[in-house]
């Protein structure tokens, strides 16, 4: 007995495996709390080159129904969240998501491998006249800039280098990204302008924060190194060399992810499956971490790091380098850590999944984006 296909409808059904497909696939690289910082508002910035947030509240109460036990499977339970604001922000993946500012007048920054650095005004979205459906599209962003190409032989340009983080210096009006042609970029806020260019690595860079005490950037580059600029002069004063310290070889000699203290005297820079801890002041190298798995996200909470990677745990280790916990993330593997100020952490990675997890381990919610 065969069905009737009479109604069948190819194009739909194609459009549905595809939908499905995409999703499975979806990877998200960065996610960030909301100011005024309430515990409800995720930012999230993913492969489709969204940038989207998420009800917390509304995701705890959905998970509870969908598993009352609290961790939901990724397998088999893909509980989907509906976004409460949604935007369309690159052209390619969306590989970082920063506010600029933490009061009424914040902005939204996003960068991606489109080259561009997008702005908008985070109280546009919050507003009751904002529609989902339109993507962001009738939002006009208040910062949207570009990278520079560079010119080659007979006056060619370069493709576009993407932006792979950002970092803000709210003070001195700046933002602050790590590019794929080895440069750094501060942009001016207000007129969207390069301010200065921080040439020196000779490689890729995978990140960037912002020394703001010390009107300073660190970089981490592919070329092994870890760099301190001066944003005044656009020189680098230090170059820090963790794979020198760590002794390491090929595809692992190369820092995928700093992080800073809260007193900006303490540096992690992460190489493959080691750590490498900086006393900035005296510029000495005190702790060398091993990790099981590869290190590509990790932040300072007060005296102690975590880290996410290759693997589904989030870690928890203190600054001689003991692990203290191992929790279960949702992600296979895990690209981005976030911590709000009550302690609670929220971990995005592969599949689309965010994971958050309370300050006390317990997993309070997870979602596919």
């Amino acid at each position: 007995m065969y069905g009737d296909a009479t109604n069948w409808d190819e194009n739909a059904y194609r459009e549905t495996v595809l939908k499905e497909r995409e999703i499975q696939t979806r990877t998200v690289f960065r996610t960030a709390w909301a100011p005024p910082y309430n515990l409800d508002t995720l930012l999230v910035a993913s492969s489709d080159g969204s940038v989207a947030s998420y009800s917390i509240s509304s995701s705890i109460a959905a998970s509870k129904l969908k598993n009352p036990f609290g961790f939901v499977n990724a397998d088999s339970d893909k509980l989907s969240a509906e976004p409460n604001c949604f935007i369309q922000a690159h052209y390619g993946p969306a590989y970082d998501v920063k506010f600029y500012g933490d009061g009424e007048d914040a902005l939204l920054l996003s960068c991606g491998d489109d080259g561009r650095i997008r702005g908008w005004k985070w109280k546009e979205f919050s507003s009751p006249h904002y529609s989902v459906s339109s993507q962001g599209n009738d939002t006009k962003p208040v910062l949207d800039v570009v990278n520079p190409q560079h010119k080659g032989p007979w006056g060619a340009l370069s493709p576009i280098p993407e932006n792979n983080a950002l970092a803000v210096n709210t003070q001195e009006g700046s933002v602050f990204a790590a590019s794929g042609d080895s440069c750094a970029y501060c942009w001016d806020v207000e007129t969207g302008k390069v301010k200065t260019v921080f040439k020196g690595h000779m490689e890729y860079l995978h990140c960037i924060v912002a020394r703001n005490s010390s009107n300073q950037i660190i970089t981490g580059s592919e070329d092994g190194t870890t760099r301190i600029w001066d944003c005044k002069s656009g020189k680098c004063t230090q170059v820090i060399d963790p794979v020198k310290h760590l002794k390491l070889k090929g595809s692992a000699a190369w820092v995928g992810c700093v992080a800073l203290d809260a007193s900006e005297s303490w540096l992690a820079c992460s190489s493959g499956r080691n750590i490498s801890l900086w006393n900035l002041p005296a510029s000495e190298c005190v702790s060398k971490i091993p990790t099981h798995a590869t290190v590509q996200d990790m932040l300072f909470d007060n005296n102690q790091i975590l880290t996410v990677g290759t693997d589904p745990l989030l870690n928890r280790f203190d600054m001689n380098g003991t692990i203290l916990s191992q929790i279960q993330c949702a992600p296979s593997s895990s690209f981005s850590i976030s911590l709000h100020p009550a302690g609670v952490m929220a971990v995005g990675g592969y599949g689309g999944l965010v994971d958050v997890i309370s300050q006390f381990g317990s997993h309070m919610c997870t979602f596919h984006c």
